[in-house]
């Protein structure tokens, strides 16, 4: 049975990891060791506890002890638990809590490309995307839409913050997704040997770019390829120019009523639904 702590001191250090670490100290928190991630929500929690991620602890809204968060807390363990009231809460995170839970969790160490893409025909690349909101909704997107993996730059929005996890719902625990170029696979460093290892493994690689010498998304040959890897760019400048010519298609999506583009997410929706098929 979990140790249920009702919270009386917001300076104690076992709080740290709810109201003083950013996001970003929390991922180095063990470091060399993978860190710490916070999922919000009984639907993410419970998807994170699916994929086999570790809780460490859990902030809970006094009401939910009973509600939400009865069927989590059994499956945690004895781990702390720690509670007050929703205002309280609020006043400790700095923020208010999706239905009222919160759990601090063990990140996992990260494949290789190699390794995520040895046996997938559709892959999603993210060029430097940074908004958290954008990255959850395409991770939901791609889920849903016959993506086999997602393949991140280290300058996109980390899947595992708050927001993008909470805002995928818990999907980021449920498609395989690794970073391009992290420690110990720099053969995948992005662009150039990233897409040039794509290409080994058989990936042919489509920039989603408005340019005038693109394809058509529903274009034939795109359609008929056995492996494509769809690569969107970040928000606002889109792909980097060394990209889209290292690319075997360019691609764009046909807009009507002189709509110049669509947001990266949305565009990620379309381009999943027609490539993913």
């Amino acid at each position: 049975m979990s140790n249920i702590i009702e919270i009386t001191d917001f300076t104690v250090p076992e709080l740290d990891v709810y109201a003083r670490l950013s996001e970003a100290q929390l991922a180095h928190y063990y470091e060399p060791a993978p860190g710490i991630f916070i999922a919000e929500s009984p639907k993410v929690i419970g998807r994170a506890l699916n994929a086999g991620y570790e809780p460490v602890s859990m902030l809970v809204e006094k009401k939910q002890i009973d509600g939400e968060a009865r069927d989590l807390i059994a499956r945690v363990g004895d781990i702390p638990v720690y509670t007050a009231e929703f205002d309280v809460l609020t006043q400790l995170t700095g923020f208010q809590l999706t239905r009222g839970i919160l759990c601090a969790m063990k990140r996992k160490r990260h494949s290789t490309v190699v390794d995520l893409c040895k046996n997938a025909r559709r892959i999603a690349i993210l060029e430097n995307v940074m908004n958290p909101t954008n990255v959850g909704a395409i991770f939901r997107s791609a889920a849903a839409l016959g993506m086999d993996a997602v393949l991140l730059t280290p300058a996109s929005s980390d899947p595992l913050y708050r927001r993008a996890s909470r805002v995928s719902m818990g999907t980021v625990f449920q498609i395989p997704w690794t970073y391009l170029g992290a420690k110990g696979d720099e053969d995948s460093a992005w662009p150039f040997q990233g897409i040039s290892l794509l290409k080994e493994l058989g990936f042919k690689t489509v920039a989603m770019a408005l340019c005038d010498d693109s394809v058509s998304i529903d274009h034939p040959d795109l359609l008929a390829e056995d492996k494509l890897a769809i690569i969107l760019g970040t928000e606002g400048d889109g792909l980097a120019a060394c990209t889209i010519s290292d690319c075997d298609y360019t691609v764009k999506i046909p807009m009507a009523h002189d709509v110049d583009s669509l947001n990266v997410a949305a565009a990620s929706a379309v381009a999943f639904w027609e490539l993913g098929r």
